[in-house]
């Protein structure tokens, strides 16, 4: 193996387009070409390659961005531009840039956007278990018993979701502090105990929070902000 050489996806995604779980998507969908041919995944670029996407040949790297999103109900976190409701293209932001990670279209709050696919793959790294909190309104009387058994573990998705903190707000509404991922999580988690999820937001991840943004806001994210994420993952 040529020690100069890089994975097609990571080298896709050290461009500033995407992560790189999104990147090998998009060499699957064949939308990715070296010198001409399509790429597979596991193919390794080297110097002098032209690595093309979606007709575009790529460039020298953008400078990195960082942004946070007050995202509004109704959008897709997809940078698929098939779909008429994704956050690509209701941002039209500049520069080529991707969420990070995802906010359910029902949903709205905070979402992290840049063009670091380097600290895209940090963040999503379930290891490192990053705090994302939320308020969250149900359709009926929260309980005593549903708050702990929320706050317990849930089986869904064939797992055991990780304990969590809760925190009833009101009659019907509660705070969550989640560690984990999972598609629709909290969605699901309300649903095994016969909740319905009449309204969710997402107020912070890790030390970044939303604050009184107003809903489609988008910010760039202060030096201290920006400092700590860093130093969270690492870079």
């Amino acid at each position: 193996m040529n020690e100069d050489s890089i994975s097609i996806n990571k080298f896709v995604s050290s461009k500033g387009l995407c992560s790189r779980r999104e990147a090998d998507k998009w060499i699957d969908a064949g939308r990715v070409t070296i010198n001409g041919q399509r790429a597979k995944k596991g193919n390794r670029v080297v110097s002098g390659d032209e690595v093309v996407v979606d007709g575009e040949v790529l460039q020298n790297n953008p400078e990195p961005v960082y942004l946070a999103l007050h995202k509004p109900i109704g959008i897709t976190c997809t940078t698929d531009k098939k779909d008429k409701d994704n956050i690509i293209d209701f941002l039209a932001y500049p520069q080529r840039v991707f969420p990070v990670g995802r906010l359910d279209k029902a949903s709205s709050g905070l979402i992290l956007i840049t063009n670091d696919g380097d600290i895209v793959n940090k963040i999503l790294r379930v290891e490192h278990n990053h705090e994302k909190e939320y308020i969250v309104k149900v359709n009926k009387a929260i309980t005593e018993k549903f708050l702990k058994k929320m706050a317990n573990g849930v089986p869904i998705l064939d797992t055991l979701t990780n304990k969590c903190q809760i925190e009833q707000l009101s009659n019907d509404t509660f705070n969550i502090v989640l560690t984990q991922g999972l598609n629709r999580q909290i969605r699901r988690m309300c649903e095994y105990f016969d909740y319905e999820v009449l309204a969710l937001k997402r107020i912070r991840i890790m030390h970044i929070l939303l604050g009184k943004m107003k809903v489609g806001q988008l910010r760039e994210l202060n030096k201290s902000e920006l400092r700590q994420l860093k130093n969270i993952t690492g870079q």
